[in-house]
């Protein structure tokens, strides 16, 4: 067959082959141009989950009348117009691929007025065949209605899901546009019914996010703001306990555009990673805010994906950002407080002093202490973070290790005067109240009991302890270093060209990881020593995947992980364990460990460590009030 031009509207069926896969793409697209022209409000009606009928209007700066032809014209844009201007474009839209695709495989008509024009214009177009422009009356903004989505390529039409599927997907993507764009009004109906409202408020907003979201998530989010290197990192991730079993809320926007990045991926589960339950997976909503010059987003024809020109510097600036957020997760910090570097409901004062929530107003606090005020000792113990009394037994760690937790078999300091039997002091109320309050009794030889000013408080001994023991180990580990073990006889390991060049240029990393590695030919390595902690975890394997780890992402915690593997198994040897009978004043020493210890909200596999409950659900358990 001899070589032809194809004609223009089996180009654009082919194009629309890449940009539009489904109703929901086709929503994105024209949703993004209206946001593009300055929209504040977007209407949004849908028939048959977009299938039969997708109408978009807006109220943007609007198309003149003898563009609109133009509009509809593959790779006509206003949006860029020299190769400068695509590698720092700062639009939604660029390719001018969109209208002319859409457009080629549906019944497709586009009404529009400039604020300025008498009345607006409209242009028809039936399966990629261009009408005539006609005076149509319209207020100022575009409408773009697109009918029998694929009536002309019966092949993808069969492709489409049910109509509640497709219609998902339309609201999937509204959903991460809310999240956006919380100032742009969203209205969608369905089938001649309202059925979603989006109002505008501030920029990043929390209504916002509990709008879209769920309050339950509001609830648990923790706020993120961080700059640094050219780079700007804010929004919210869940904690650790508002998990999921699936990646169904991870919202990643890059300079406002919607995105999925395996890299960015990676550093988020990774910063999850000493605090997540196994087979869990976080939840998130974050803005990466960067010079568009240093992002690539003519990726994906969809413009789904992005090419970061530093990603491992991206890559270590999302981790370290999150996981300096995560350390913050002590138990007695709720998400708000946690967010702000105060305990739980907890108030700075003028002072800068912190006082906790119903103190001094005749709330829960004031109640309790009152009702329990003739059995309390008449000064509260100190609560500030005293030094643990329950000393770790760790016979099989290394001397450094053992001796940070040859502690004391009893209480030395913490403790409460001897007529204080535990539970909340009378005069706590007036000085403040520990997050996790005083110990009232142990349960089962498994809880501690606790009241604060809120309520009750139950502590898993064993995990929080396992906890604290954990973090005081990699600590110690950290201040001391990765020890590299030479070997007595080389290992030579057999791996691909790829990876052999990787091991040569990344060969300072590798030290710094405990390895001494050299190649010795194109397809192979010496391995002359490996990290001391780390000698018996199967060193060939482990650096096999450092190396993969490099490759795909350019740093790799791989040995880190496997370090902190054997250091967690030690803490949980070496943590208090059930049925052990702890005194009063051991078990508040714990509590204010609990509070001063980093992620101290989830044992090191990821469970809680504690629970808290409020006077009023407890009330509501016995219908007291009703």
């Amino acid at each position: 067959m001899s070589i032809r031009q194809l004609p223009e509207i089996l180009i654009n069926q082919i194009a629309a082959g890449e940009v539009v896969e489904r109703p929901a793409s086709v929503v994105k697209e024209l949703v993004e141009n209206a946001l593009d022209a300055g929209a504040t409000r977007v209407d949004i009606d849908l028939e048959e989950g977009g299938v039969r009928l997708i109408r978009i209007r807006d109220n943007g700066g609007g198309i003149a009348p003898e563009e609109l032809p133009l509009a509809i014209s593959r790779h006509a844009t206003s949006k860029i117009a020299s190769l400068d201007d695509l590698e720092s474009v700062a639009t939604l839209g660029f390719r001018g691929e969109a209208l002319p695709s859409i457009a080629s495989v549906s019944r497709f008509t586009v009404a529009s007025r400039r604020p300025q024009d008498e009345h607006g214009s409209s242009l028809q177009v039936e399966g990629g065949r261009v009408g005539e422009v006609t005076p149509h009356a319209h207020a100022p903004g575009t409408t773009v209605e697109v009918r029998e989505l694929f009536y002309n390529v019966p092949a993808r039409r069969k492709f489409l899901r049910a109509e509640r599927t497709e219609l998902g997907h339309i609201e999937e993507w509204l959903r991460s546009l809310a999240l956006a764009r919380p100032d742009v009004e969203l209205r969608v109906s369905h089938n001649g019914k309202p059925s979603r409202r989006y109002k505008p408020g501030e920029l990043y907003s929390d209504a916002r996010l509990g709008e879209t979201l769920g309050e339950d998530f509001a609830r648990q989010a923790l706020r993120v703001d961080h700059s640094g290197a050219g780079l700007r990192l804010h929004g919210w991730i869940a904690q650790p306990q508002y998990s999921r079993a699936s990646a169904d809320q991870q919202y990643l926007y890059v300079n406002g555009r919607s995105v999925r990045d395996r890299s960015v991926a990676h550093a988020v589960k990774m910063a999850y990673g000493d605090v997540l339950y196994h087979g869990r997976q976080p939840a998130y909503v974050l803005f990466l805010e960067l010079d568009p010059a240093r992002v690539d987003v003519n990726v994906h024809p969809a413009k789904h994906e992005v090419r970061f020109r530093d990603a491992r510097l991206i890559h270590d600036f999302v981790y370290r950002t999150l996981k300096d957020a995560l350390a913050e997760t002590r138990a007695g910090l709720d998400a708000a407080a946690a967010s702000a570097g105060h305990p739980a409901g907890a108030v700075p004062s003028a002072s800068g002093a912190v006082a906790a929530p119903g103190v001094g107003n005749g709330g829960a606090g004031d109640w309790a202490s009152q009702a329990y005020a003739p059995a309390r000792q008449a000064s509260a113990p100190d609560w500030r973070p005293q030094q643990s009394p329950l000393g770790l037994s760790v016979s099989d760690a290394p001397t450094a290790y053992a001796a940070l937790y040859a502690g004391p078999a009893t209480a030395t300091s913490g403790e409460a005067p001897p007529a204080w039997s535990g539970g909340l002091p009378a005069t706590a109320v007036g000085s403040g109240v520990p997050p996790l309050g005083y110990a009232l009794a142990q349960l089962h030889g498994i809880y501690i009991l606790a009241e604060n000013a809120e309520g009750l408080i139950v502590v898993d001994m064993h995990a929080a302890h396992e906890r604290i023991g954990y973090e005081r180990l990699k600590n110690a580990h950290d201040g001391i270093g990765l020890h590299a073990q030479p070997l007595l006889v080389p290992i030579t390991l057999a791996v691909g060209e790829r990876d052999a060049d990787i091991a040569e240029r990344e060969a300072e990393t590798l030290a710094v990881l405990g390895f001494e590695v050299t190649r010795s030919g194109p397809g192979s390595l010496h391995v002359r020593s490996i990290p001391a902690l780390l000698a018996n975890a199967e060193p060939e394997s482990l650096l096999r995947d450092v190396l993969a780890d490099l490759r795909e992402h350019g740093q790799t915690r791989r040995v880190a992980s496997a370090r902190d593997e054997l250091l967690s198994t030690m803490a949980c040897h070496g943590a208090v364990r059930a049925n052990r009978r702890l005194t009063i004043p051991e078990m508040n020493a714990l509590l204010r460990d609990m509070e001063n210890t980093e992620r101290s909200g989830q044992c090191n596999h990821g469970r809680p460590t504690w629970a808290r409950f409020s006077l009023a659900e407890i009330d509501r358990w016995f219908l007291r009030g009703r």
